[in-house]
């Protein structure tokens, strides 16, 4: 490198009592170094920015460890190696992995796969594409769906948080799949775009008022429920459980309306379980992490839907690393409309 790089970085300075504010984050800066043998420095060009990125912020047990006080913020994202002493990385290589929440990234060679750093095809899908539909929220969509709820043909399959990241995915490929798939959305325009664009047969508003969820999903799926794909936990689950078929399979995924309760409020359970044991259902939560060996064979069927046009991929683009507060925020106000990608520097 002709001169010293500067890196900026997004470090937890407190944990959060309820939303995240401006105040539980610091803005350091650093210089940045030279990859010792067998490391690699990426530079960092987007991100991605996810519901569960929340709840990683909670000192509390989980299927990964918190992010601990004044370390960098973890996220996924896309980066550019631009110094290698590594044979499987050459300068210039797009790559995926865990950069976390800024500029530059120095990642030694023991590092590499706990941060899942691989190599990416632009030629496959762009950069957005790669934190969209086929990465983090695409694996979460495809293995819910496929290994979780199983879909056959004919079945009807409800997915909430229906324009966001993950519920893209779930129900294009469930439509592939040959289900019957009804979606919930807030707002006219999300249920409108999911409808007309990504051909869910119909889309429940839920801000559309009191009764609307519980009346659509009387309307739209007299037959009961076969599979739900929950993103949202809370009162909209309950109404799902209580609209279930027999046999049916309920994939927890998240739970975005619980995440920013303060912390002496544990996110609330369902009421209607008993619905599992009358229908002889079941619920089954999914983290993608489980499924990283297979990620190649979603990844190759994901983008030949992408090519051939069987399935869209929409992001919602915010720019600057100093917004990172603010835009984290927008998943929970359900403002973003699509997969919300923070983008650090041009690509």
């Amino acid at each position: 490198m002709s001169s010293p790089l500067t890196n900026h970085q997004v470090r937890l300075a407190k944990r959060p009592e309820g939303a995240a504010t401006r105040e539980n984050w610091r803005f350091t800066t650093e210089p940045v170094g030279e990859p010792a043998e067998g490391g690699v420095l990426v530079k960092t060009l987007s991100l991605s920015l996810d519901p569960a990125m929340r709840g990683w912020l909670n000192d509390a047990k989980s299927y990964i460890p918190p992010v601990a006080i004044d370390e960098v913020m973890r996220a996924g994202g896309v980066g550019r190696v631009v110094a290698s002493k590594n044979p499987k990385f050459a300068v210039g290589d797009t790559v995926y992995g865990t950069l976390g929440v800024q500029e530059y990234i120095l990642i030694a060679q023991d590092e590499l796969k706990r941060n899942g750093l691989v190599k990416i095809d632009l030629n496959v899908g762009s950069i957005t594409q790669w934190l969209n539909v086929l990465g983090m929220p695409g694996m979460t969509g495809y293995f819910g769906l496929m290994d979780v709820g199983m879909p056959k043909a004919g079945e009807t399959v409800v997915v909430s948080g229906a324009a966001g990241a993950v519920g893209q995915t779930v129900g294009q490929l469930a439509k592939i799949k040959g289900c019957r798939v009804v979606g919930i959305a807030g707002g006219a325009a999300k249920c409108d775009w999911v409808v007309k664009e990504l051909g869910f047969d119909a889309c429940i508003d839920y801000k559309a008022g009191a009764g609307a969820v519980r009346e659509g999903l009387k309307t739209h799926c007299p037959k009961g429920v076969d599979i739900y794909f929950d993103n949202v936990g809370g009162e909209i689950l309950d109404m799902v459980l209580a609209r279930l078929a027999r046999k049916a399979r309920i994939i927890i995924c998240g739970a975005i309306s619980q995440y920013n309760n303060a912390n002496s409020m544990p996110a609330a359970g369902p009421k209607n379980y008993l619905s599992l044991l009358v229908n002889r259902a079941r619920m089954e939560g999914i983290v993608v992490f489980d499924y990283a060996d297979r990620y190649h064979i979603a990844i190759a069927e994901l983008a030949g839907y992408l090519k051939d046009g069987r399935m869209k991929s929409k992001e919602d683009i915010v720019k600057g690393l100093d917004t990172f507060p603010e835009s984290l925020n927008k998943l929970f106000a359900g403002e973003n409309f699509g997969k919300l990608v923070l983008q650090v520097a041009e690509g």
